[in-house]
């Protein structure tokens, strides 16, 4: 059974920093894409970023670039969210989700549909 479990949400002044962490596990990711979603209280989940778990490319939302970076730990089945340069308009849960790439390994989806499976999502809020 796969599981998605995200952990280091919070609650941040505005500049803060937090990171977050979602540990995977019940099979291997070594196809998929992992990315990160947020959904703020009364707006639709949206794309955050992502990383390709085979061979490591990256992707941005426009308005968490430079911002906000994601990694993974192959050996730790764990992917993370490093934050930074916090602003109140990024307060949201943040969920962790895992998509199997079945064509180009380089290019990694952004769309909702597109991921097999879902965390259950942390909470960020930041503070003005």
């Amino acid at each position: 059974q796969v599981q998605l479990v995200e952990s280091g949400g919070g609650l941040v002044q505005a500049g803060g920093s937090l990171r977050l962490s979602c540990a995977a596990s019940g099979r291997t990711f070594s196809r998929f894409g992992m990315g990160w979603f947020r959904q703020a209280p009364g707006k639709e989940r949206e794309f955050v970023a992502a990383i390709s778990w085979s061979v490591g490319t990256t992707d941005y939302a426009d308005s968490v670039k430079g911002r906000l970076t994601i990694s993974g730990d192959n050996a730790a089945n764990t992917v993370y969210l490093q934050m930074d340069s916090l602003k109140p308009e990024d307060t949201a849960v943040y969920y962790c989700a895992a998509a199997q790439m079945r064509g180009n390994l380089y290019v990694i989806p952004r769309k909702l549909k597109d991921y097999d499976y879902w965390g259950q999502g942390t909470q960020v809020t930041v503070s003005s």
